[in-house]
């Protein structure tokens, strides 16, 4: 057998170009400076970015919790708000006040009068409010159109002529809104 070293080739070595020569050169300080700035200054916005992030969903959350405290009770308040309205009814059923009424009468009336204002300014510290519509222009954030009729004499159109329940809000939020009849202009429309 022959020498193994006989059998191979003879291979050139090729010499480094000189852009390979610089590629393989360390890079010099003020190249390290600038790519160190540069990492510096990704990092910083990087940072600053997760900051706004982060302070954004603080004032996100202090809202929904906020909300959460002052809504959270939107479902018993819409209940109390139907006892007020059924306490209400009943007063509307009794005959009306005469001079010759029963004297356990006007004191039945009485009584179921202060248990409703009582009632009332209960709801009112609560945030729980009441408003009438009766008398006042159509305001869909407020009011159900249950009906239209004209205008009486008198009365601006849009207005509403008649409430058939209040509207109740929740520390300003609709909870319920008022069924009301508005005032047509001219004939009454869609009908």
């Amino acid at each position: 057998m022959s020498d193994p070293a006989e059998k191979l080739p003879d291979i050139p070595v090729a010499e480094p170009t000189p852009e390979a020569q610089q590629e393989a050169a360390p890079p010099t300080d003020a190249e390290r400076i600038a790519a160190l700035e540069a990492e510096v200054q990704q990092l910083r916005d990087r940072w600053l970015r997760s900051e706004a992030e982060m302070q954004n969903l603080r004032s996100r959350t202090q809202r929904e919790v906020a909300d959460a405290r002052q809504y959270a009770i939107q479902k018993f308040a819409g209940d109390v708000v139907e006892a007020a309205q059924n306490l209400r009814r009943g007063l509307e059923a009794l005959p009306a006040p005469e001079p010759d009424e029963p004297e356990l009468l006007a004191k039945l009336r009485e009584g179921f009068e202060g248990v409703e204002r009582s009632f009332l300014g209960l709801l009112e510290r609560n945030g729980i409010v009441r408003k009438d519509a009766q008398g006042q222009p159509f305001d869909p954030e407020l009011h159900q159109a249950m009906a239209q009729q004209p205008a009486p004499e008198g009365v601006a159109p849009g207005t509403v002529i008649q409430a058939w329940t209040p509207a109740w809000t929740l520390n300003g939020r609709l909870l319920k809104p008022a069924m009301v009849v508005v005032a047509a202009g001219g004939e009454a429309r869609g009908k």
